[in-house]
């Protein structure tokens, strides 16, 4: 410990920063400028509002790992959506080397609210933490660290979320957001009295002194406002940091399923339909489970058919259609999508491609088809150990053609040597599919890259391409880009609910592609405030709180 002290006590002041020789990734000297000023000048407590895909994560790993060798913390309180409690667990492990428990985790069923109290570093949804036995341990607990992120969600001071986000006790607080204004300048000045109470002195001074009457959205004493964020606000963008990605190509390959293939397809689909509708259906995530099932392969269906016709409290009506399924389904050797990889593989002369599949059972069968074509492949799932993924890794890079991954695959992992991308099959959450781009459109990329989803006609997942593509021009979009528009729907309901509810529950094609085409209204709409805002702090912002 001594020698450690003495070595620390050489990096007084953090212009040398230990954690560089420690990181596994490769950063940008505009983010070790961000984290070496928030430790210097502003004491550890920063709004860090880069534009969507700069790698806001990677600044605040940063400073956590800076704080960490240097022992000034210990106890560590990550909150976030829940849908990135994981992929934060997975960046903050490959790329920082600390081990976080999540809420996500079994402990935290087993524990119970003790939980907050034995593990010192925590990830945790917003969403659970702030619930009332949750709260009240948490606010008894000081944290070292605090870390926020989406800390648009705290914009308003009415809402519970602010509230107990306000009453956490910490040292040193992060707040993360690419969007720190939407709506009216009051929101910043919220989001700012969380990290540093009295900046921006009180609201109807802030009003008074900053704020146009009549127009919320219009500062006035620019100069002055631009001194006291510069405080606490560090804003990069694109044109600052001279970041740009090559060009990204997206092709929808639409597949028309053999008779005996979409027999099987609508013959599962409508048993969910009228399970899912019923006043006493089986467990709705099981059924959603199989729909996606069916929509990815026939072979990853059938374990799932045969589990559930083998369930003693299931009917036995219900459990003799389930059997029928699963024998219907057995006897189909599937070939449409497989044939259509093949040729798309092929046309491609031999470059890396990374092929993208929800279930194991489908990766098998990928696996079986592109090795009895004689191409070179690699397995990446979450059953595999840390050495066998590693290793399977190596084995893309140096000499196999093409790694088929579940969504387990390569999270924080630099696959930017690849620059070709397939969806064989489409995740209802745009989240993940937009995960999956970026594991090869990311920063570091070189090469154009391509995307080719394969689409069978007339099933959920090409009505979700359809208004993915065609209403928001998903693939068009920086990486990063649809969390903003999805946080513009409704937070009571998920994407994937919503699209399991117009599915199941319309009674004809006319229905569904009329509520298909509605929702993809109110996915356009989401977009348009999105770009509103967007539009809204370039102008307040400008470049005013860059990076030196």
């Amino acid at each position: 410990m001594l020698v450690h002290g003495q070595r620390i006590s050489l990096f007084q002041g953090f212009e040398q920063l230990l954690c560089l020789e420690s990181v596994k990734i490769d950063h940008y000297p505009y983010q070790i400028d961000t984290a070496r000023r928030v430790l210097q000048r502003f004491g550890g407590r920063a709004i860090l509002a880069d534009e969507v895909g700069l790698g806001k994560t990677i600044e605040a790993g940063l400073i956590l790992k800076e704080y960490f060798l240097r022992g000034l913390v210990s106890r560590v309180l990550i909150l976030t959506v829940p849908s990135l409690v994981l992929q934060w667990k997975e960046e903050i492990e490959t790329k920082f080397d600390l081990k976080f428990m999540t809420t996500d985790d079994p402990e935290f069923e087993t524990e119970g609210t003790n939980f907050w109290i034995k593990y010192n570093l925590i990830i945790a949804s917003v969403h659970t933490a702030k619930r009332e036995n949750h709260r009240q341990i948490i606010h008894q607990i000081e944290y070292d660290l605090l870390i926020i992120d989406e800390a648009h969600h705290l914009k308003s001071k009415s809402t519970l979320s602010w509230q107990f986000v306000n009453e956490i006790k910490k040292k040193f607080a992060l707040l993360l957001t690419a969007t720190p204004v939407q709506n009216n300048l009051e929101e910043l000045y919220n989001m700012i009295t969380l990290l540093k109470p009295g900046q921006l002195k009180t609201l109807t001074a802030f009003k008074r002194d900053f704020v146009t009457r009549g127009n919320s959205k219009k500062p006035k004493n620019k100069e002055q406002l631009r001194e006291l964020l510069a405080e606490v606000m560090i804003r990069n963008t694109r044109s600052q940091v001279d970041i740009k990605l090559p060009p990204r190509h997206a092709r929808t390959v639409k597949i028309h399923l053999l008779p005996q293939e979409m027999a099987i397809y609508q013959r599962v689909s409508e048993f969910i339909k009228n399970e899912y509708s019923a006043d006493k259906a089986l467990n709705k995530f099981l059924l959603m489970m199989l729909q996606r099932e069916i929509g990815s392969s026939i072979m990853a269906v059938r374990p799932t058919l045969k589990k559930m016709s083998e369930n003693p409290n299931s009917d036995e009506t219900k459990r003799k259609t389930l059997l029928e399924l699963y024998h219907e389904a057995s006897e189909i050797n599937e070939g449409t999508k497989t044939n259509a990889l093949l040729k798309i593989i092929h046309s491609i002369n031999g470059e890396k491609c990374l092929i993208f599949t929800q279930f194991r059972e489908t990766q098998r069968v990928i696996h079986q088809c592109l090795n009895q074509a004689g191409i070179s492949t690699s397995l990446f799932n979450g059953q595999m150990t840390s050495l066998d993924k590693n290793l399977s890794i190596k084995e893309f890079q140096q000499t196999n053609q093409v790694l088929i991954s579940t969504e387990a695959g390569g999270e924080g992992r630099n696959l930017q040597f690849c620059h070709m991308l397939l969806n064989y099959d489409l995740p209802w959450n745009p989240m993940i599919i937009e995960q999956r781009i970026g594991r090869i459109c990311r920063v570091g990329q070189k090469n154009q890259t391509y995307v080719f989803n394969l689409s069978s006609q007339d099933t959920i997942e090409a009505y979700i391409l359809k208004i993915l593509d065609e209403k928001i021009n998903m693939f068009e979009l920086v990486i990063g880009e649809m969390d903003m528009i999805l946080g513009n729907l409704d937070e009571n309901r998920g994407f994937e609910e919503t699209i399991m509810d117009i599915w199941t529950g319309s009674a004809s094609t006319d229905e569904l592609e009329g509520k298909i085409q509605e929702f993809g209204n109110q996915l356009q709409s989401a977009k348009q405030s999105y770009m509103a805002t967007k539009e809204l702090e370039e102008a307040l912002f400008g470049e005013d709180y860059e990076v030196e």
